[in-house]
């Protein structure tokens, strides 16, 4: 995927700098991005993954062969699986740091909208 490049203001775009440093800096987002670098780096949660697609895999060709009980047993185990995924205490921290690191930047993103939105009022006030 290829980064989209834009033009700014050098005061903007050194004000960007500056909130991107502080943002990757901070100790929510930092306790996120550790999540997800150990939740990418543990072989058994991608051996999960791979079963679980390897299991929904097997369903969708057993219901295209009009076998529901393959069909059926294939879902059955795609779902343990998943379960198994969604309860294991890394994926547990992942989910509730990204929780965290969502809030903190939809906190951030109003504050920036509040305050883009009443410094461009009082440049229509003044006009």
């Amino acid at each position: 995927m290829s980064e989209l490049s834009y033009d700014y203001e050098p005061a903007v775009e050194e004000a960007l700098r500056n909130l991107l440093s502080s943002l990757s800096s901070n100790p929510i987002i930092a306790a996120y991005q550790q999540a997800e670098e150990r939740i990418g780096q543990h072989d058994g949660l991608k051996q999960l993954v791979d079963d679980i697609k390897q299991y929904q895999k097997q369903a969708v060709q057993f219901a295209h062969y009009d076998k529901p009980r393959a069909e059926q047993e294939a879902i059955k185990q795609a779902d343990l699986k998943q379960r198994e995924f969604d309860e294991h205490p890394l994926v547990i921290d992942y989910r509730e740091k990204l929780v965290e690191a969502n809030d903190l930047l939809h906190h951030l993103t109003q504050l920036l909208e509040s305050q883009v939105n009443l410094e461009l009022e009082k440049r229509l006030t003044e006009d």
